[in-house]
């Protein structure tokens, strides 16, 4: 009997079936077209550790029960429909896992409406790419706690380890939450993604070599700005055409998108959290996609802005303050927004150890999120980064350094719209006074909308007749 069937052998679910296999588990797989099924029965080094189904109908018998299905699945439709062939043919109290890129809403959906019919549904983000999902991927399970404790071995056994042995793999909470989370770290990935783009097209403004500006990423990742995204752009910039030219500057600059960065946008909205960096993000990439228009206006409107001779060594420094000062905000906005979402979700979110599943594995790994633990465990209940005295001083120090990129990068025309998304977020955080009060005379003044004064208890509101007599009023 096998322990666990994977249905869905694409990318992502033929490396994670091989990864079940080669920690000894016995592993079923399905794929609805037969050929990716052979792809990956060529590629598994112990034959007697899998079985190939080619009919879903097969489950029922192959499984040891409670029986485990784990959908590796495009989210969606997809996921819907395999969800009803499923509770067809498997009973209550078996446990069906959605490992996919699904949108926390339809998980929070399905999860109900399975926990009503009597099935354990367990709703898994995964991220480390194919890479990851082979070797060790990190997993934010969520869904039904009494599915937990029978998928907690098999998961566990394939996800990433920390270099001090923790696993990166933990309950998140109940229906959508580890959808959600996952969710907030690919939105937290567009963040990082687009603050390195930044911080590369500034060092080409600034007149730095090709090989100076890769020997830089090499160096940065020995210090604070140490993670995976930095380690490959630095592997990234030193690939070469067969004529000498660097392989990026030749591919297409209009960025594709999967949509859980937008997902995260929206969200933001809805729950009225302040996710500016990672929104400049998701609208950097989809202002990308307009290139003919672009290329079109670069003609009509020629640039303006002078890139001014820089210290280099002083010019690298500050840039690397920069980057680390927005990537702070960055997970500062994502943070928040977890913490706003358990609030209205109901879940019980435990920020620490959410740092913890990203250490390793995942695509925002990084030597940063150490610390970002440590804050979350000295304060469980921190409402934000930037109070807490690690994370304050480390932007106090950057900021000198990081308004001089942001003015270099004004100066010299280019674009950084996640960059300056940090910064002002970071003025207007710390601002006691913002220009607020103005916008409410503006409503008062053109909707009658009322507001509050700063010496009179907050229950109260007012009201000036602004066209009339100048005469205040109270509104109850």
């Amino acid at each position: 009997m096998n322990d666990i069937a994977v249905i869905g052998l694409g990318v992502m679910g033929r490396n994670i079936a091989l990864n079940l296999a080669d920690r000894g588990h016995a592993v079923a797989v399905y794929n609805r077209s037969p050929g990716k099924t052979e792809i990956m029965m060529g590629q598994v080094s112990s034959p007697q550790q899998v079985e190939a189904l080619h009919d879903l109908a097969q489950l029922k018998d192959c499984l040891s029960a409670p029986r485990k299905v784990l959908l590796m699945l495009t989210a969606g439709a997809a996921v819907d429909a395999v969800i009803e062939q499923l509770t067809g043919i498997l009973e209550p109290g078996d446990v069906i896992i959605d490992g996919g890129n699904s949108n926390f809403h339809d998980t929070q959906r399905r999860w109900q409406a399975l926990k009503q019919q009597g099935y354990l549904f367990i709703g898994a983000g995964i991220s480390g790419g194919e890479e990851g999902a082979r070797h060790g991927p990190s997993i934010m399970p969520g869904g039904d706690p009494a599915g937990w404790p029978l998928v907690q071995p098999l998961l566990q056994s394939i996800a990433a380890r920390t270099d001090d042995g923790e696993v990166c793999c933990q309950w998140v909470g109940e229906g959508g939450a580890g959808h959600y989370v996952k969710m907030i770290h690919n939105g937290i990935e567009y963040g990082d993604m687009q603050l390195i783009a930044e911080s590369w097209a500034l060092m080409q403004a600034a007149r730095l070599s090709e090989q100076e500006i890769a020997d830089t990423f090499y160096q940065w990742n020995d210090g604070v700005l140490q993670s995976y995204l930095i380690e490959i752009t630095a592997d990234i910039l030193r690939v070469r055409d067969d004529d000498g030219e660097l392989r990026v500057q030749r591919i297409l600059d209009s960025a594709g998108q999967k949509g859980t960065g937008r997902w995260t946008v929206i969200d933001s909205l809805e729950l009225g959290a302040p996710l500016t960096l990672i929104s400049e993000a998701v609208y950097a990439r989809i202002l990308s996609a307009f290139k003919a228009q672009r290329v079109a206006a670069s003609e009509k409107i020629s640039l303006s802005g002078q890139s001014p001779e820089v210290d280099t060594s002083v010019f690298v420094n500050n840039c690397e303050q920069a980057l680390y000062a927005s990537k702070i905000i960055s997970y500062t906005q994502g943070f928040m927004q977890m913490r706003l979402a358990a609030k209205e979700y109901g879940w019980n979110l435990q920020y620490g150890n959410i740092a913890l599943l990203w250490r390793a594995g995942c695509i925002i790994r990084s030597l940063f999120l150490t610390d970002i633990k440590k804050a979350f465990d000295q304060d469980p209940d921190l409402d934000s980064l930037m109070l807490d005295n690690f994370f304050a001083q480390a932007l106090q120090q950057a900021e000198a350094a990081w308004r001089s990129s942001c003015m270099l990068g004004i100066q010299s025309a280019v674009p950084m719209p996640a960059m300056n998304a940090a910064l002002i977020f970071y003025d207007g955080y710390r601002s006691a006074t913002l220009s607020a009060n103005l916008l409410q005379a503006q409503r008062d003044y053109f909707g009658a909308h009322t507001y509050k004064r700063i010496d009179q208890p907050e229950n109260v509101s007012f009201h000036t007749d602004w066209t009339g007599s100048g005469k205040e009023e109270i509104v109850s």
